[in-house]
């Protein structure tokens, strides 16, 4: 939507930095304060202007070192964008394809990032619904920061939808249902988890005849049956976290 060196208000785009469903994503500076700033352009620009608003407002309820921060929101020559707080680095997902499995402190250390993230969200009624490595940027500093909460909802606007939204490697049983909870995103860490761990997802993309299979728990093996080297304990909280049953999980981020 945007080119490299196009001015938009007082931003001028100075490179694209990735897309996805929702939205395309540019960095930016802000001319006028001589700031790098990061631009998301959501795709569905003919939505309701109270719905385009939906995300900023969402971010601008949460204020935490652990989610990307939103700056404003304008629109300008009919074009409607997001600004946020730029994070040099890489997301966790290139991370992962880069360096394979991780150590165990590092994991440690992004999980708990993580999940401080995750149960500031949920302490104010947000969840994401769409947890996974590629939603979690990671400054030069080592710094995790959830980000895209564009499929997130107030829970108690999630809990009377039916949509099915979220990234199927990633989702939890309940959410091939078109039901999400707040441990539903518990489920989403676990199997984030499970990637840092051993650098594989613990089952393929599930189709059709395989959502019954991982309702029964039948699609996931320990991440220590792949690697010996995770002390069972971790492999352990890690399977608590991936429970089929909703509430044969951590009850909360912070529990985990």
């Amino acid at each position: 939507m945007f080119f490299r060196g196009q001015t938009i208000g007082k931003y001028k785009i100075v490179a694209p930095l990735g897309s996805g469903g929702f939205g395309a994503v540019y960095l930016a500076e802000d001319t006028w304060i001589d700031k790098k700033v990061a631009l998301k352009v959501p795709h569905r620009q003919n939505l309701d202007f109270s719905e385009l608003l939906r995300e900023p407002r969402l971010l601008a309820s949460l204020s935490h070192p652990n989610v990307v921060t939103v700056l404003t929101a304008e629109k300008q020559d009919n074009v409607f964008f997001i600004v946020m707080e730029y994070v040099p680095g890489d997301t966790l997902e290139a991370i992962i394809e880069r360096d394979g499995a991780l150590d165990l402190p590092r994991v440690l250390d992004y999980t708990c990032q993580i999940c401080n993230a995750v149960d500031h969200a949920h302490r104010h009624g947000v969840i994401h619904r769409d947890l996974r490595p590629g939603n979690v940027l990671v400054s030069e500093q080592g710094m995790a920061k959830v980000a895209d909460f564009g499929t997130s909802r107030f829970l108690e606007i999630a809990a009377h939808g039916t949509t099915v939204i979220g990234s199927p490697p990633y989702m939890a049983p309940e959410q091939f249902q078109g039901k999400t909870v707040f441990a539903s995103d518990i489920y989403s860490l676990g199997v984030t988890m499970y990637q840092m761990l051993t650098g594989v997802l613990p089952y393929n993309t599930p189709g059709p005849g395989d959502v019954e299979r991982l309702m029964r728990g039948e699609l996931t093996t320990p991440p220590r049956a792949r690697n010996q080297q995770i002390p069972k304990g971790i492999s352990d909280i890690v399977m608590k976290a991936m429970a089929p049953d909703v509430a044969a999980r951590y009850p909360r981020a912070s529990d985990l």
